[in-house]
């Protein structure tokens, strides 16, 4: 763990948030002890609900390595991810997370991850959303030429 890191982070996260960008979040992915990706919050200002600071620097990252897999990098964020971040990172793979704030720490400012938590867990059926299924035998065609795609790249 590298303090100066977390430090970019957090800078990240109050520059940004001072200029209007969205909350208060930041976060740096690190490769063999440089940052190779920067991200923060920019739901307010972009008007999209997935662009949290993790997910940005993720998206940032691998772009600059020209990858989709980070395993031999770290992330330093200024909070503990969000149920949507904290899947990011793991299908992006990285090895370590670094985080400063906590969840307990966000909701007492009013960015209170609990419900969605909750929510993950229940069984479709018990879900606030509604969900029902469709066309599955259609969708399973493409599933199947997709394992028999000769030149797929896996992932």
């Amino acid at each position: 763990m590298n303090r100066k890191f977390m430090r970019a982070a957090i800078a990240l996260s109050l520059a940004k948030m001072q200029s209007n960008c969205g909350g208060p979040f930041g976060a740096v992915i690190v490769c063999r002890g440089k940052i190779v990706g920067r991200g923060w919050n920019r739901v307010t200002s972009a008007n999209d609900p997935t662009a949290h600071a993790e997910i940005l620097a993720i998206r940032d990252a691998c772009r600059r390595l020209k990858t989709f897999h980070l395993e031999a990098c770290e992330l330093y964020t200024s909070c503990e991810p969000c149920p949507m971040c904290l899947a990011a990172i793991y299908w992006a793979r990285l090895k370590k997370i670094y985080y400063a704030n906590t969840r307990h720490d966000a909701a007492q400012i009013a960015f209170d991850d609990a419900f969605i938590y909750r929510e993950v867990s229940q069984p479709v059926s018990k879900r606030k959303i509604p969900m029902r299924q469709v066309l599955r035998t259609e969708a399973l065609a493409v599933f199947q030429a997709w394992q028999k795609k000769p030149d797929k790249r896996h992932y």
